[in-house]
């Protein structure tokens, strides 16, 4: 029963950014016609002779409601943790993604990375992998931590497997594939527009991005493209 009472409070001090707006929810017409005085409405409320809701306190209001602050700054803080925060990373690639992790999720930034290795069964496939979304759509704790290894898929924006010739390409929340082009495979930017060229003989990837090789034991082939995003005007 106390948790359903502390829940029910929570959802008052959520909704209501005042105490006098708390009590004013409370004050109906009808009071306001016969009493004729908003303070005294609200001074009755608070004592608890008028009103449906429940009586509480303008202490305990004010604590609820900084408890309530407290505990969404606290989630926002959690959320906001680098997945690579704290860890002694000595793999190139992972530093790699380390250096660029906090400008990815902010979305100062939209990385696109080109992995060829092979898979689980031994086939040999390749793929570029939207880091942005992914970041946000895995817990990166597990690769940072050498636990799980960073693989394209056939749900990222492009992938492709050697052995069974599967071909798939995919938009994401950061990127359209444009696959039919004679420069061959471009991904166009969804925030500024701006065309991302992965050609490595292009004499650049486009504006506003860079083109990184890695040279990384444990895998094949790694290219980060990075993209610096800016919001057409």
């Amino acid at each position: 029963m106390e948790e359903e009472v502390t829940s029910g409070s929570d959802n008052i001090v959520t909704e209501f950014n005042t105490y006098e707006e708390f009590l004013d929810s409370q004050i109906t017409p009808l009071d306001l016609l016969y009493l004729e005085d908003e303070e005294l409405a609200r001074e009755l409320v608070e004592l608890g002779y008028r009103g449906s809701g429940e009586v509480l306190k303008r202490e305990e209001f004010v604590a609820r409601k900084e408890a309530a602050e407290a505990s969404r700054q606290s989630k926002k803080s959690q959320q906001n943790t680098l997945a690579s925060s704290g860890k002694d990373l000595k793999n190139p690639f992972l530093k790699a993604l380390a250096q660029r992790e906090e400008a990815n999720r902010s979305g100062k930034m939209t990385s696109i990375i080109f992995i060829r290795d092979k898979n689980a069964r031994g086939q040999e496939i390749s793929g570029y992998i939207d880091y942005a979304h992914r970041l946000k759509t895995e817990d990166f704790d597990l690769y940072f931590s050498g636990r799980k290894r960073l693989l394209p898929r056939p749900s990222d924006l492009s992938f492709y497997n050697w052995e069974t010739q599967t071909s798939t390409s995919n938009p994401t929340p950061n990127y359209q594939v444009i696959a039919e082009n004679a420069s061959g495979l471009l991904f166009k930017n969804k925030r500024d527009r701006k065309i991302l060229n992965v050609d490595p003989k292009a004499a650049s990837p486009g504006d506003n991005s860079t083109r990184t090789p890695l040279s990384c034991p444990q895998y094949t082939q790694v290219v980060i493209y990075d993209h610096i995003t800016r919001r057409k005007t």
